[in-house]
């Protein structure tokens, strides 16, 4: 292996094979590191307990109970539901990400988004509805004074 794809291999996050548990994914199948290459078209459902990355094409819904990142080359058509997701490339599908959820510039959504944390970048495009952040709990009025919450009822209106 050439030095520098070495060091490309080093510093990316997903791919730190300097992290002990990441070293035997027996130990922790939760770390496991799933690659689709460009070229390469899938058709049916995948599931994996780690991480997926995704530069070819899945017809298909993708579950992760980790990170989903799909490449500027990769496509998914069909659902994807995970814990993180960076997509770069097309999605064609309702996601539902349980924490962040990160559209690079080149990506290309439509369907629907439900997700706890949203980042778009400038050039990214979606299409659909999205739902975002935690559910928010009734407000007790036996908690506070009838005067401030009357002011918080009023600046929700």
């Amino acid at each position: 292996m050439s030095v520098y794809l070495q060091k490309l291999i080093k510093n990316c996050s997903m791919f730190n094979l300097n992290n002990n548990s990441m070293a035997n994914p027996k130990e922790n199948p939760t770390q496991s590191i799933n690659l689709i290459g460009a070229g390469t078209s899938i058709e049916g459902e995948i599931k994996s307990n780690g991480d997926i990355r995704i530069d070819g094409n899945i017809k298909g819904s993708v579950t992760s109970k980790s990170k989903v990142v799909i490449g500027a080359t990769g496509t998914v058509e069909g659902d994807i539901n995970c814990q993180n997701a960076d997509v770069s490339g097309s999605v064609k599908g309702k996601i539902i990400c349980s924490e962040m959820l990160f559209l690079k510039s080149t990506a290309r959504i439509t369907g629907d988004i439900t997700t706890g944390k949203f980042v778009v970048e400038a050039g990214a495009g979606f299409t659909g509805s999205c739902s975002m952040g935690p559910v928010i709990k009734d407000i007790k009025q036996n908690d506070r004074p009838a005067e401030s919450a009357e002011k918080t009822l009023a600046g929700m209106r």
